[in-house]
């Protein structure tokens, strides 16, 4: 990858600048690849959040725009590297013995530098010729010794060595540039190849998009006589990122369901594979006993909502079983509990006051609020789940701007009763 210094230099004198405004004013200096340029400029920045890592390190190339939104960032490329622990004398973990990986959707590099640092022989595999280019540039600048080839996945799979590890990232966008879900429908299609790439390694993971269903996923890769070993469900500042898949040819009684936000893990093994974990209706036949925000007892009550992860996940009746809580209904996906809980992986609120959705006794409750924090309540941030509305036709009926330190749950109890939780944030 050749980049002229002239180029470098003006990417340097430029690098914090709006790269529309840089774009407009142009150089009149005929030795600067101005579209090069412009692509370094807004690659960096992207990086100087996304890979902070590589966004210090002098002469990283960046490729286009779409590349740079389609690839992982650090902290999730980081965390799949965690799951590839290295190789030891006796070996350890989900690849025993390990000595060699491969990435056969190696795109811009990032999974592929972080995963494949505990192996001693690395293969990087992509079809498009330019960022295979650039990533043997970043590759040789980062100091990491590998094997680049520019070459399609099936082709490359039928001559491969055996590995310890194959990394596939598939494709979710057709020849339109639409974006797709669907295993079936990412390119390529790793149902198709699933007998080819365990012949080929120990152990397949496999990155799909949050959109997907977990389960379906499994179910689908197990009918190409394969199994699922782990699901890992990673997200980042709450906000799900990617669905990870570990396979193996090998049968395995238990499967393992992580849920990951930032550094808090939670796991689940579920029992019997695939089966869901939701409570029937008749486990939640019997409704909360709380008057206002409190037990009838006195005792105030807390709401835990949890994150993102596990939301996708599903993994309810697992966070039941693991902490001091009760969900509220079946299809709520909030929960109950008389204690604080430093640790639940979620967003953890103090329950000022419960209202039914009658104007007289919203208005009362409402007014006793104010009364509490001796002030006017003119703005809240308001949720709804398993409710009748949505959030903008709540907001207009309760008369209230969106932000402030209130929170408003929305929910449908148990009972079939639809009711405001009114709720502070703690912790």
């Amino acid at each position: 990858m050749k980049i002229n210094e002239k180029t470098w230099s003006f990417v340097r004198e430029h690098a914090d600048e709006d790269v529309r405004k840089v774009a407009l004013l142009g150089t009149k200096d005929q030795e600067v690849d101005m579209q090069m340029a412009l692509q370094q400029i807004a690659g960096r920045q992207v990086a100087s959040k996304k890979l902070p890592s590589w966004a210090e390190v002098e002469g990283i190339v960046y490729p286009p725009h779409l590349n740079m939104e389609q690839c992982s960032s650090e902290q999730t490329a980081r965390y799949k590297a965690s799951l590839t622990p290295s190789p030891s004398p006796k070996g350890e973990g989900n690849f025993k013995g390990k000595t060699n990986m491969a990435d056969l959707t190696g795109g811009f590099g990032v999974d592929f530098y972080w995963m494949s640092q505990g192996f001693a022989h690395r293969y990087y595999v992509e079809q498009n010729e330019a960022l295979c280019e650039i990533a043997a540039h970043n590759f040789a600048t980062l100091g990491l010794e590998c094997s680049v080839s520019c070459c399609d996945t099936v082709t490359y799979l039928a001559s491969m060595p055996h590995v310890s590890l194959i990394f596939l990232d598939p494709a979710r966008r057709n020849e339109y540039g639409g974006r797709t879900y669907g295993i079936e429908d990412c390119t390529p299609n790793v149902l198709e190849l699933m007998t080819q790439l365990l012949e080929k390694a120990d152990r397949v993971m496999l990155k799909f998009s949050p959109m997907l269903d977990w389960r379906k996923a499994v179910s689908d890769i197990e009918r190409a006589s394969a199994f699922v070993h782990e699901v890992h469900v990673v997200s980042v500042d709450n906000e799900c990122k990617e669905l990870l898949l570990i396979v193996s040819k090998e049968p395995m009684e238990n499967l393992r369901l992580v849920c990951v936000n930032n550094d808090i893990v939670f796991e689940a093994v579920r029992r019997g594979r695939t089966q869901s974990s939701r409570a029937t209706d008749q486990e939640f036949a019997r409704d909360v006993l709380i008057a206002g925000g409190h037990h009838t007892d006195g005792n105030p009550l807390y709401l835990y909502e949890p994150n993102a992860s596990i939301m996708k996940a599903g993994c309810f009746a697992e966070v039941e079983k693991q902490f001091p809580v009760r969900q509220i209904a079946q299809n709520s996906h909030l929960f109950l509990s008389d204690a604080e809980i430093g640790n639940f992986p979620g967003r953890k609120f103090q329950i000022l006051a419960i209202s039914s959705m009658n104007k007289q006794e919203m208005k009362h409750t409402f007014n006793e609020i104010i009364s509490q924090k001796s002030t006017s309540m003119e703005s809240a941030n308001i949720a709804v789940r398993n409710f009748p509305m949505t959030v903008d036709q709540l907001r207009k009926k309760l008369k209230l701007k969106d932000g402030g330190d209130t929170f408003i749950f929305a929910t449908t109890m148990a009972s079939g009763e639809h009711k405001l939780l009114i709720c502070r944030k703690i912790g």
